[in-house]
């Protein structure tokens, strides 16, 4: 799949969230009241995963030691895939370990995890195709590319089984490309 197929829709409208709207995104989480639902959208923001991999996330796939989270890549077939994605302390302090450990961390559905992001999108006035699971994902993979994260790392990170798929996210109109362009201007 070419870029204009994984980034951009047939209309040209982007399909990920750009560093302003990631930024918005990350201050409408602070005004999400309860600390599960907060934790859901920090690990979405944070791992780049899928939501099915965010929502079946188990107690037993967080390691609090090493600032980790455990995710099984569920969109490939054949062997179980497992990364491990470092995220910020912050967000731990959200996932207070429950009494009884066993089990999934979020027990809402697909529709209720979607119906959450959406409501955060909305709060931060993101609209349009990007405004959902998937632009958040595409957005941290952009997010970590600008960032000068090596993409075999970004590739890991995101549980993609070829490194074509992840390099997508290299051809990019963004900030560096702009500054390139700006010495022709």
């Amino acid at each position: 799949m070419g870029l204009e197929g994984a980034l951009f829709d047939e209309s040209g409208n982007r399909k990920y969230l750009n560093a302003n709207e990631r930024q918005r995104f990350c201050w409408e989480i602070n005004n999400v009241d309860d600390p599960l639902r907060r934790a859901f959208l920090l690990t979405l923001f944070y791992t780049g995963a899928r939501i099915s991999e965010v929502l079946a996330l188990q107690w037993t796939n967080l390691d609090a030691e090493e600032k980790l989270i455990v995710l099984r890549t569920l969109k490939q077939r054949g062997p179980t895939r497992i990364r491990a994605v470092p995220v910020p302390s912050e967000l731990f302090e959200w996932l207070r370990e429950p009494a009884n450990p066993e089990g999934r961390i979020w027990s809402f559905c697909r529709t209720t995890g979607w119906k959450i992001v959406k409501d955060c999108m909305s709060n931060a006035q993101i609209e349009g195709i990007r405004a959902c699971p998937k632009g958040l994902r595409h957005g941290f993979a952009v997010a970590c590319i600008h960032a000068g994260i090596p993409v075999s790392t970004v590739k890991k990170w995101m549980g993609h089984a070829r490194l074509e798929s992840t390099t997508v996210y290299l051809d990019l109109v963004g900030d560096d490309e702009r500054e390139l362009a700006s010495r022709l201007w």
